[in-house]
């Protein structure tokens, strides 16, 4: 496979993923979603994400992402606090998302994708509001 622009995701990214809830795990726990989905689609040289998860209780949390896969930090719209992800290419099927809060570094995630293209695996760890530690391991199914 050649190798691709960092901006820009592989095509086996492109899609719809369904949060699989069972496969997942949280710490600490219960999960905190019953049911989540996310879109990642192409614009501008670069990929939109957009995700809804649902909370156990019903509430929803709507997000949207746009930029490039390059490690440079784009905002996040729909959380009340300033927060940015930055997509660091490590491989053709591994990025690190390094996410910060008003320009502070609060966590870390490793997202890799599957060899069949269909599972998509995010490790996380980062800090609540109140310092504690939590780690997060989200199983993604492409739909």
């Amino acid at each position: 496979m050649p190798c691709i622009a960092a901006a820009q995701a592989p095509p086996a990214w492109l899609g719809t993923w369904t949060l699989n809830v069972e496969k997942s795990s949280y710490n600490p726990g219960p999960p905190p979603y019953r049911r989540g989905a996310f879109v990642v689609e192409p614009v501008n040289g670069g990929v939109r994400i957009v995700s809804r998860l649902v909370r156990v209780r019903g509430g929803v949390v709507h997000t949207e992402w746009t930029g490039r896969f390059d490690g440079k930090d784009y905002p996040v719209q729909g959380i009340d606090e300033v927060l940015s992800y930055a997509y660091v290419p490590l491989d053709e099927r591994t990025y690190e998302l390094v996410i910060k809060a008003d320009g502070r570094v609060i966590g870390k995630s490793r997202a890799t994708l599957s060899a069949d293209g269909r599972t998509l695996t995010t490790v996380t760890a980062a800090r609540d509001p109140r310092g504690n530690e939590l780690t997060t391991t989200t199983v993604y199914e492409k739909r």
